[in-house]
């Protein structure tokens, strides 16, 4: 319920304050009540209100991207998808949908036990190697990848299991970046692109 007034609220405020399109993709605040300054380890504050904080220059939050609301609606259930996130960043952010996945392709979960091991990302690598899934992907995977910091509902994390999270990727166009900030200022450059869509 936080999360989903926080996204009402951010947006809310961009349009009253006539904040820049590229506020929506990266900003130095966010809304929070205490719920939510706890599980995006901002300072503490007290109350059930949401209010403007301003994030600390090491925070990764900030835009829609990193918001909690769009981290979980993006996920599949309790775990993260890159997938997931990377389409909805080519649909909603990019306006550039992918291509609906080739019918006769499972999808990851649906593979059988043992074929794909490895952490998450060892397993969609293994996945995008079938040449029917490479080119989507390419495109979808490696915006997802940036957000995997994030667990399944938004809360940061510098490892899955015992795994360290390795939330870089090479874009089609050969640009490579590391964690949601490289990635955010990647889409920012995009500004016609994204305020168009």
């Amino acid at each position: 319920e936080s999360m989903e007034h926080e996204t009402k609220t951010f947006f809310t405020a961009m349009v009253r304050e006539n904040l820049p399109v590229s506020g929506l993709i990266d900003s130095d605040f966010v809304f929070a009540n205490d719920r939510l300054a706890q599980h995006y380890q901002l300072p503490s504050i007290s109350g059930s209100a949401m209010r403007k904080v301003i994030l600390p220059d090491n925070s990764p939050y900030g835009g829609l991207l990193t918001q909690g609301a769009i981290l979980k609606v993006t996920a599949n259930g309790t775990t993260t998808s890159p997938v997931l996130r990377g389409k909805w960043v080519l649909e909603q952010i990019l306006g550039a949908p992918p291509p609906p996945p080739p019918a006769n392709v499972p999808d990851l979960a649906e593979q059988k036990a043992g074929a794909l091991t490895g952490t998450l990302r060892q397993r969609m690598e293994q996945h995008r190697a079938n040449p029917a899934c490479a080119n989507c992907h390419a495109k979808m995977d490696p915006l997802g990848f940036a957000f995997e910091n994030f667990n399944g509902i938004g809360k940061f994390r510098t490892q899955e299991d015992s795994f360290p999270i390795e939330a870089s990727g090479v874009l089609p166009d050969g640009r490579k970046f590391s964690g949601p900030g490289e990635l955010k200022e990647i889409l920012k450059g995009k500004k016609e692109q994204f305020a168009r869509c």
